[in-house]
């Protein structure tokens, strides 16, 4: 039993770990600078989903104070080039951090609003990208220059989020299930 349980541990620390990962292997970097990496998403939720990470080993948004603020402008600047790299238009998109990061290195989302994905397949993609749980850069940039901190969600206003209803993010319609929203979402 005491195996098992290690080797869940393990496996956890190894996906939570995958970022680190891919991001020493130049192969998967689609922009590389001294400071930061832009990455596409393994498991995009969107067209067009990337990752912009810095190359400092920061944990997540938690371990960011001021002296911080010059690396999220280059992580920003990196967000807006990807774009416009792919020839896409910047208001299609949505730049932020998780509120509730899962994976082990800070990183910056870069998602186009059209979330149609194979990929999107829980209440909690979506939920993830589009409540207070998605915080867009220029808020979480405003509160750290403020604050001099991120302060995590309570359990509870995570659970809160993650629960609310499969609200459309481009009109007023709300779906009963992700096929339903999904399908809605093609008509976008």
């Amino acid at each position: 039993m005491t195996i098992d349980c290690r080797s869940n541990q393990l496996l956890k620390m190894s996906w939570q770990t995958g970022l680190i990962k891919t991001i020493l292997d130049p192969a998967n970097l689609i922009i590389s600078t001294d400071i930061a990496v832009v990455i596409a998403d393994k498991y995009p939720k969107a067209r067009h989903h990337y990752l912009v990470l810095p190359k400092e080993d920061i944990g997540s948004i938690f371990q960011l104070n001021r002296t911080h603020l010059p690396l999220l402008e280059e992580l920003h600047l990196l967000a807006r080039n990807i774009i416009e790299v792919r020839g896409e238009c910047f208001e299609s998109f949505q730049i932020g951090f998780h509120a509730q990061p899962s994976m082990q290195r800070l990183h910056l989302h870069v998602i186009s609003k059209d979330f149609v994905s194979d990929w999107l397949k829980t209440k909690k993609h979506w939920n993830s990208f589009n409540t207070s749980l998605f915080i867009p850069y220029e808020a979480l940039y405003e509160n750290l220059s403020k604050d001099d901190q991120i302060q995590r969600l309570p359990k509870a206003r995570v659970e809160e989020l993650l629960s609310k209803p499969l609200a459309c993010n481009q009109c007023e319609f709300v779906a009963k299930n992700i096929p339903s929203l999904k399908e809605h979402l093609l008509q976008h």
